[in-house]
């Protein structure tokens, strides 16, 4: 099996989606698919999959496509779907109620289970089953249900003290909704998700098409060329 940390950042965050439809296909009985029709489907240039999947191993062959059962698996196994993910979430305002309600209802193996804020009107609360909680008890929670990641939501000023909190309660990741670059030790990792700035760049490529068009001819270009499926 291919190692993860051989696997650049694109690649990993394509995977999901790739397990994701497979599910869907293995679900309709289909026993096998091209990158072609995966393209088609996802939306992804053919190349890139067949890239993608040649960073995990010979997973495909030429004039067949791929084992829908046999690819499913193997992305189950890698992307430890039977394994659950416990998450907690810091600062229930708008976009934290948001992400409460909707608490990865496409996943399995990830859920949030507990929720914090500095609010005392909102402790001793429920919100789509997940109570909420000061921060107080931030420590006996993440021990409580082995918490691994902390998603924030609190207001820009407070997120670096809100990290080293998280950090000192042992989790080791952290999904982070402020514009804040937070500070953490290099065994905690944290992923930014600035909606702003993805907004902007979309904006861009919308008013930019060529520069697009640009970036998926590089690719294909520079693509791996094993032709594991017709």
């Amino acid at each position: 099996m291919a190692q993860e940390n051989k696997i650049p950042h694109v690649t990993a965050k394509r995977l999901p989606l790739y397990y994701r439809y497979l599910e869907k296909l293995h679900l309709m009985g289909k026993q096998r698919v091209s990158s072609a029709q995966l393209s088609k489907e996802l939306l992804i240039d053919p190349a890139t999959i067949r890239r993608d999947f040649s960073y995990l191993g010979e997973l495909g062959k030429k004039g067949y496509g791929y084992n829908v059962s046999y690819l499913l698996q193997f992305l189950r196994d890698f992307l430890k779907q039977d394994e659950v993910t416990n998450v907690i979430l810091i600062g229930v305002g708008n976009l934290g109620k948001a992400l409460l309600h909707y608490n990865f209802y496409k996943s399995r193996n990830t859920k949030i289970v507990a929720a914090f804020d500095s609010d005392p009107n909102k402790f001793n609360r429920e919100i789509d089953g997940i109570p909420v909680y000061g921060m107080e008890s931030l420590k006996e929670v993440v021990d409580l249900f082995r918490v691994e990641v902390a998603i924030l939501t609190v207001p820009v000023y407070v997120a670096q003290q809100v990290t080293d909190q998280v950090v000192e309660a042992g989790v080791k990741g952290i999904l982070n909704f402020t514009p804040s670059r937070l500070t953490v030790p290099p065994n905690v990792r944290v992923h930014h998700i600035d909606l702003t700035t993805e907004l902007q760049t979309l904006v861009y490529f919308l008013k930019n098409p060529n520069v697009l068009e640009e970036e998926k001819e590089t690719e294909a270009e520079t693509a791996t060329e094993s032709q594991f499926d017709s």
